[in-house]
């Protein structure tokens, strides 16, 4: 015991740094104990979850994936596969570009989304046959000017799972089911369970080919532009003509330059038709005392614009051995390598490079001038790699109604990205950059379970244990500029071999080299217990308790004890075993509280240090002689004492109903979460140099309802038609209900947060058209209506003034409308006729806005041209026609209000939209190679099309092509409309 005790301070005290998770398996071995089968819950890890019917399910699941409908579609990450199949279950996925970062969101957000810290803070758990997968920590964005991608290999974490490995995915939203994964689980737990081994040989082939469809686009030239803009000039410069004091662009000031006034067919060079392609086998078998599982394959799924791929070569080995009757042995390995093809925008390849150079002449529309430029990336190399491997071994230990079980389980993933650029891509500046860095989690969890029949009418059953848990994250980045030649690519911090010194690099002057290594972690113990209680199969309660230790929580306050209620009740076996027309009527509830981790470690031991800006303009590591040395955060923020766990309390209450013998079955839930304590940043501490003071106390609620709707709209027997629909569709309504300090409101980078309001509303100015003279602008007191000081003038828009105080300002701004959607779901047909199969998906968000930011650029073309901005870059999409120019006013666009910024309701629209998401066509050959080959159990041949049609009132492309702010910048690739023809076969 002091020996253990010892364990668990060094744990909590060694470090103060990271992230972490708990998890917990609930071991039920299944009736045949003395062999092993592909039921046997004892190789599952299944939390909360029971084989036997004395014990009533009193949690909110979703499981709508199966195996064959997850196989057959052609996406690199699991968000995709999963963006329609579950009520409450929102993914947001800003771009098309293959293996690119996702994000997904269960029962609303918790907390306001102000940068990618937020979006990490607030994914569900996914949990991989028990082992709950790291992600990619946000802290190497504090080294970055620009945020829109990570540093290094930036590949979604998601992409190393092989659909065809699948047996299902459920989706655990409610306290009752996630609790037990403990303070990680606070957002939600995606669970996957694999396929697992047989005590039958099985052999399966699975693979399908296709192709992404190049995207068809209106393209437009110089000619075009110069139209576009001719209506401008003619209306708001004293001649009507362009002239050098109009600041006309150059690239557009000669009508015979065939670079920009040529035919406009870049989109050759640009778009292309992406290859689709995987293959996968695996192979099973055994006895009833050992068996085995191995599967291997390979994708690769080119994207449909700027040459972007995705390769992913994978294999997956488990294992059960079980020498004796109460002796249980099982283990599994997943090993995946990820190889992407990025991007060669200009803003992505500007911000890893940290300089933009000069913007006032963009790519030309030309196809002959636009090739040449990009043939000078056959001279670099941008190679991404991501390797990533999960495995486990578990003993269970199984004693009739007593268990325990012991398990040992890692998530390792490394990343390396190698970059160079040679200077005829930059202003005669190479540029060279070397990222490696890793995440790894490391679980140790003991379990013990016991359960015991009080009679015929009373079972009780309890199960304890604890976890222990090791993340550690780290990185080794480096770059720099102008090399000696191009024909040095790498080796940035190689040194002169003679005298030693790592200071001074031999490829790059030394200082315009850049380093940067950083190393976080973070421990976690977790001890709990639960107690469950069924009374005839007709009530069910049980009762969770956990304490949990975290390293990155205050040395005051590093445990947290939380409690779970839940209660069952079958009310078809308690007062309706007669009524026919129930087959199934369960009532169920939840309640409880679970902890909520702080995954920075910024916080754990109050003031700290972090990086900032220098002179340069580059994010620096302060240091002296290139050695590093600490400076006070004034960048980052204060951080103080006394803070506390933060945490969410939920209530749940469902309703499960099979109708008609199980015709119709009906899942109803209601919930209310709210997740309080929270930390924000808050202004203050100006008088030291600080930004900003991180204080606790932000409190966010989430209530909303959730429907699972499926029917047997036509049972067809063996052969006949059958139609089975099935919808789900979940509501939530988000609203801040606490700031920090009883503030009532606080605005944080050009957003406002009010207590009462929607923590993800658009806050902007109401636009009611133009003033079109002089005259029309309001008087009051001899002053005319200004913005911000600056008196309004004919050409300017009608901006309301909301308080009526004569001056347009941010006291003037609304909110209004919402960045995630009120009513999101799915709406699935299954056809089956003979041995045919259709099934056709729709996905649907209702309820939700979008801001055209990418139409306002358009606009804004006079305040944008030629600054050296990163909001001013041009891509060659730039030539691509978008939206509807009829819609806008012709604002003067020289004016000092900038009438066409995008922080008005002029550019808010609508994002409701309704897409047939998949359409598949199959038919199983099974009967007939049967009659010719003893050898074949199966043989299933299908033809699938994704993103086949999209109904929406947005003008932009792509309601769904936003960014975390919901802003569609324009710079997201197309979605694409892919077919792909499959076949998978068993023997």
């Amino acid at each position: 015991m002091k020996v253990q005790i010892c364990c668990i301070f060094w744990l909590l005290g060694t470090s103060s740094f990271g992230y972490s998770y708990q998890v917990a398996d609930t071991l039920k071995v299944a009736p045949q104990r003395d062999s092993l089968n592909n039921d046997s819950a004892a190789v599952r890890f299944f939390p909360l979850e029971r084989n036997d019917t004395v014990f009533t399910d009193l949690s909110n699941r979703s499981m709508n994936v199966g195996p064959d409908d997850i196989a057959r579609f052609p996406a690199v990450s699991l968000h995709q596969y999963l963006k329609d199949q579950a009520a409450g279950l929102y993914i947001q996925e800003n771009s098309g570009e293959p293996g690119s970062v996702q994000s997904m969101y269960v029962r609303g957000i918790p907390m306001p989304i102000l940068s990618n810290k937020e979006t990490y803070q607030s994914q569900p758990l996914v949990v991989l046959d028990g082992i709950p997968l790291i992600g990619e920590h946000p802290f190497a964005y504090d080294i970055q000017q620009y945020q829109f991608n990570r540093i290094g290999p930036a590949t979604n974490l998601l992409s190393n799972i092989d659909m065809n490995n699948i047996e299902s995915v459920t989706v655990l939203k409610d306290l009752a089911s996630t609790a037990i994964y403990g303070p990680i689980g606070a957002n939600g737990v995606i669970a996957i369970t694999t396929k697992q081994p047989t005590a039958t040989r099985k052999i399966s082939f699975n693979s399908y080919v296709g192709l992404a469809q190049r995207p068809m686009v209106t393209t437009i030239n110089g000619a075009y532009e110069n139209a576009f803009r001719r209506q401008f000039y003619d209306q708001y410069t004293a001649t009507g003509r362009y002239s050098a004091d109009d600041s006309y662009p150059l690239y557009l000031s000669d009508s015979l330059n065939t670079a920009y006034y040529g035919p406009a067919n870049w989109t050759d060079s640009y778009y292309q038709t992406g290859l689709l392609y995987s293959a996968t086998a695996d192979i099973s078998g055994g006895s009833d005392r050992a068996n085995f599982r191995f599967a291997v394959g390979h994708l690769q799924n080119q994207g449909v614009a700027d040459e972007t791929g995705l390769k992913r070569y994978n294999a997956l080995f488990n294992i059960n051995m079980k020498p004796l009757k109460w002796l249980l042995f099982s283990a599994m390995i997943n090993g995946n390598r990820v190889q992407r093809d990025r991007n060669r925008s200009l803003r992505d390849r500007f911000a890893t490079m940290s300089y933009i150079p000069d913007l006032s002449s963009p790519l030309s529309p030309n196809n002959d001038s636009y090739s040449q430029y990009v043939a000078q990336f056959e001279n670099s190399f941008d190679h991404n790699a991501t390797n990533i491997v999960e495995g486990h071994a578990k003993l269970v230990f199984d004693f009739n109604r007593f268990t325990v079980s012991s398990r040992l389980a890692v998530d390792y993933n490394e990343g390396s990205r190698d970059l160079f650029y040679p200077r005829t891509l930059l202003e005669e500046n190479s540029f060279a950059s070397n990222y490696y860095g890793y995440n790894q989690r490391l679980v140790f969890d003991n379990h013990l379970t016991y359960d015991v029949n009080v009679g015929d009418r009373h079972a009780l059953y309890f199960e304890a244990g604890n976890v222990l848990q090791w993340d550690a994250f780290k990185y080794n980045y480096a770059y720099a500029y102008k090399g000696i030649n191009d024909f040095i690519k790498i080796n940035l911090l190689e040194s002169d071999p003679n005298n030693g010194n790592y200071l001074n690099p031999l490829a790059f002057p030394r200082e315009l080299v850049f380093k940067f290594l950083d190393y976080t972690k973070q421990n976690l113990v977790s001890f709990y217990g639960r107690a469950s209680y069924n009374f005839d199969d007709r009530y069910t309660a049980s009762l969770l308790l956990r304490s949990d230790g975290s390293s990155n929580a205050q040395p005051t306050n590093r445990w947290l004890i939380t409690p779970v209620l839940s209660f069952g009740w079958n009310i078809k076996n308690d007062l309706l075993t007669d009524e026919s027309a129930f087959s199934t009527l369960n009532f169920r509830a939840s309640a409880g509280r679970l902890g909520r981790l702080n995954a920075f470690d910024n916080f754990s031991q109050g003031p700290s240090y972090s990086t900032y800006v220098g002179y340069t303009g580059n994010v620096i590591t302060p240091g002296y002689n290139g050695f590093g040395v600490l400076t006070r955060p004034y960048e980052f923020g204060w951080s103080g004492y006394g803070i506390p766990w933060a945490y969410t309390d939920q209530l749940n209450i469902g309703l499960d109903m099979g109708l008609a013998n199980e015709r119709i079955r009906i899942n109803l839930d209601w919930y209310t979460k709210y997740d309080r304590n929270q930390l924000l940043g808050i202004p203050s501490y100006a008088e030291f140099g600080y930004r900003q003071s991180y204080e606790a106390g932000m409190d966010v609620n989430n209530t909303g309802a959730e429907l699972l709707l499926s029917v047997d709209a036509v049972r067809g027997t063996e052969g006949k038609f059958a139609w089975t629909p099935s919808l789900n569709i979940g509501y939530n309504q988000n609203k801040l209900t606490a700031l920090p300090g009883g503030l009532d409101e606080i605005i944080i980078d050009n957003r406002l947060f009010r207590v009462g309001e929607r923590i993800d509303q658009f806050w902007l100015l109401q636009n009611e058209g133009i003033y079109l003279s002089d005259a029309e602008i309001q008087v009051v007191d001899g002053q005319r209506l200004s913005y911000n000081g600056i008196p309004l003038q004919a050409g300017d828009p009608r901006w309301a003034d909301i308080n009526g105080d004569n001056l347009i300002s941010d006291d003037d701004r609304t909110l209004m409308g919402n960045i995630f959607p009120k009513v999101s779901g799915g709406f699935m047909n299954q056809f089956s006729y003979a041995n045919w199969t259709l099934d056709a998906n729709f996905y649907f968000n209702v309820g939700r806005n979008v801001l055209n930011a990418d139409m306002a650029n358009r606009f804004d073309f006079i305040n944008r041209e030629g600054t050296v901005d990163m909001n001013s870059v041009k891509e060659i999409t730039f030539w691509e026609k978008r939206g509807d120019y009829s819609q806008y006013p012709l604002y003067n666009p020289w004016s000092n209000v900038i009438p066409y910024r995008a922080e008005q309701d002029l550019f808010l629209e609508n994002g409701s939209f309704l897409k047939l998401r998949t359409l598949s066509l199959g038919y199983d050959l099974s009967d007939l190679l049967r009659k010719r080959s003893s050898t074949i159990e199966r043989m299933y041949i299908y033809c699938t099309g994704h993103n086949l049609f999209t109904v929406s009132s947005y003008t932009g492309r792509d309601p769904e092509l936003v960014d975390f702010q919901g802003r569609d910048t324009g710079y997201g690739m197309p979605l694409p409309r892919t077919y792909t023809l499959g076949i998978r076969m068993n023997l």
